[in-house]
Order: structure tokens, then sequence, then C-alpha cells
């Protein structure tokens, strides 16, 4: 943790949250089946004889954009202290300020008192993110 945040006077680091380059991989393979299935429907259905080519369409797209994000996904890192959950660019919402925490797929959704929400994405167990983050807003 060399790049935890600058704390507050009395405030502590509990955890940190970075994202899981295994979940990241299950995900993209997720999307590039789904994908393979819905462009291969879609080519059969307006007729194309070549319907498998919207399985090598999808898994190519797919691959292409989990490679070119990779870094930039798996780097956010947020933290989680006794005052306040402290995302990539200087983010930062009190915890007090947290009205609930969702889970969606591999995600941990934090949502404001004002409406805001974060995502926390690509987490190995976005329920266990869920819970440390409502065990230290006191939910």
């Amino acid at each position: 943790m060399s790049d935890s945040p600058t704390l507050d006077p009395n405030e502590h680091l509990i955890t940190s949250f970075s994202g899981n380059m295994t979940t990241y991989v299950k995900e993209h393979i997720l999307l590039a089946a789904l994908g393979s299935l819905l462009m291969s429907g879609v080519l059969m259905y307006v007729g194309n004889p070549y319907p498998w080519t919207g399985i090598v369409g999808a898994v190519l797209a797919i691959l292409v954009r989990g490679l070119y994000v990779a870094k930039e996904q798996l780097g956010f890192t947020w933290y989680l202290t006794n005052r306040r959950l402290i995302g990539p660019g200087e983010r930062a919402i009190l915890l007090d300020n947290i009205s609930k925490v969702n889970t969606i797929f591999s995600a941990a959704q934090v949502v404001t008192g004002t409406g805001d929400k974060y995502m926390l994405k690509y987490q190995a167990d976005a329920k266990v993110t869920q819970a440390e983050i409502d065990k230290a807003r006191g939910a």
C-alpha cells in the first residue's frame, strides 16, 4: 500500500479494494460469449449465410477492448478508512454520506445521500467489499 492516500489526523486505513485480474478475465469471457450469441443470432435473423462470423467478431472485439483497458481498470484502487472511502482521482466520500452499497455482478456500487454513484469494479468478491464498507460505516 505504498500508494495509500494522505490521511487526516486520527484517521486510519482499514483496507483497500483493487480490481481482480481473474474476475476481469471471467467477465470478459462472459461478455464475449453473450456477444457471440447475440451477433450470431442477428446474422441468422437477417439471413446471412455466415453466422459464425458473429462469434469471431464478438470474441475479437471483446478481446481487443479487454486488453486495451485492462491496465487502467485494474489499476484503480479505493481506500477505506474509519472516516471515508477514497477513490481514484482524489475522490473522497465521507462514510456518513454513503446511503447504501449495492452489488452488481463483480462490482460494488456506492450510493451517496445526494444520489451520486461510484463503482468499485472487478472485485474478487463484491459481497465482501459491500460488507467491509457497510461495517466501516456502521450499517
